[in-house]
């Protein structure tokens, strides 16, 4: 392991602010965007908690032949997809659009985040067979971008890593040319278990950071900011020519300013795209909505993600998830060059 390696330890933390920020003083575009839109969020709850979904907050009820040929395939090979057990509000548009995130190493979690849909629990255990399925299905889908993605399995030492890297080579062994973007877990900030998947080599690296520090601990108890850090980080150590990717939720009760800090933070880290969207709660049981960001903070983040902080990609709006538009993010980075070609693996017999 590299001497430069980063430990997780070693990560500053922003200090915890009051849970409740002070209100602006000022009637900056900051400021403005920070505070909640006048007839945009709909009726307010005791502390001005939104109640109804505003206007840009709508979708389509999933349907149509790509959408249940896809929901088909997955049912066929035993597979989980994100865009189910997250309650995804784009399952329509993608599925529609023959794209899907797979899910592996089960539906059960071995953490309780507040925001997610996905199940607690005792998981079972692994499917080592899982890896040659998802390949398959990636296949016969005729994919040319995949997102793979997994619940967290803590009670592994190496937190499933062997599973990223037996799926990222499979799936070149089947399907050559399709770029493989794989949504990680921290690992608890393990840069060996990293090392597993980094150096399956994967096109792109995910790890979601998903909130700001202040609210780690309400909003997903058992993640730390350092560990996100700290993953991310090393992967572009551990392979400089890798994307990587990171995701943001607003409006569990954190500032704009809070935000763009964390952008701050992954930018310094080199983190090549980055995806901020709109916290909707799948059900009572979760975290409330604090806040909707309208579509024009939406676009300021975005601008100073690009303009500012120099990131190569930002999809940022109020429907937004990890892997929304992940396939023409690649092939719009593709054309400039930013993703690298992987040799072919062999198949096997």
């Amino acid at each position: 392991m590299s001497d430069s390696t980063i430990n997780a330890n070693d990560i500053p933390i922003i200090p915890a602010t009051p849970e409740t920020p002070p209100e602006p003083q000022t009637v900056t575009t900051r400021a403005r965007l920070d505070q909640p839109t006048p007839g945009g969020t709909g009726d307010a709850a005791p502390g001005n908690r939104p109640m109804r979904r505003p206007a840009w907050i709508r979708v389509r009820a999933p349907s149509g032949e790509n959408y249940e040929m896809v929901r088909s395939l997955m049912r066929g090979k035993s597979l989980h997809t994100v865009c189910e057990e997250a309650h995804c509000p784009n399952i329509g548009e993608c599925w529609g659009a023959r794209t899907a995130t797979f899910l592996m190493m089960g539906d059960t979690c071995t953490r309780s985040c507040g925001f997610c849909d996905i199940k607690t629990g005792r998981p079972s255990p692994l499917d080592w067979a899982e890896p040659i399925r998802v390949a398959e299905a990636v296949r016969a889908m005729n994919l040319r971008h995949v997102v793979i993605t997994s619940v967290n399995r803590d009670e592994r030492p190496d937190g499933g890593a062997p599973i990223f890297a037996m799926v990222i080579r499979r799936i070149r062994q089947v399907q050559p040319g399709c770029s493989i973007e794989v949504l990680i877990p921290d690992f608890k900030g393990k840069p060996d278990a990293l090392k597993i998947v980094m150096d399956a080599q994967p096109e792109i690296l995910n790890h979601n950071v998903e909130t700001v520090p202040r609210l780690f601990r309400k909003v997903q108890p058992q993640d730390r900011y350092e560990w996100a850090m700290a993953t991310l980080g090393n992967a572009k150590q551990m392979d400089p020519l890798v994307l990587t990717k990171s995701g943001i939720m607003v409006g569990l009760g954190e500032t704009f300013d809070e935000v763009v800090a964390v952008m701050r933070d992954l930018a310094s880290l080199k983190v090549d795209i980055l995806t901020i969207g709109q916290y909707l709660q799948p059900s009572n049981k979760h975290l409330p909505i604090e806040r909707y960001y309208t579509p024009e903070a939406f676009e300021e983040l975005k601008r100073i993600g690009l303009e500012e902080l120099g990131y190569k990609w930002v999809e940022s709006g109020p429907l937004v998830r990890s892997s929304y538009h992940a396939e023409q993010q690649v092939r719009a980075l593709s054309q400039l060059n930013y993703i690298r070609p992987r040799p072919v693996e062999s198949a096997e017999a």
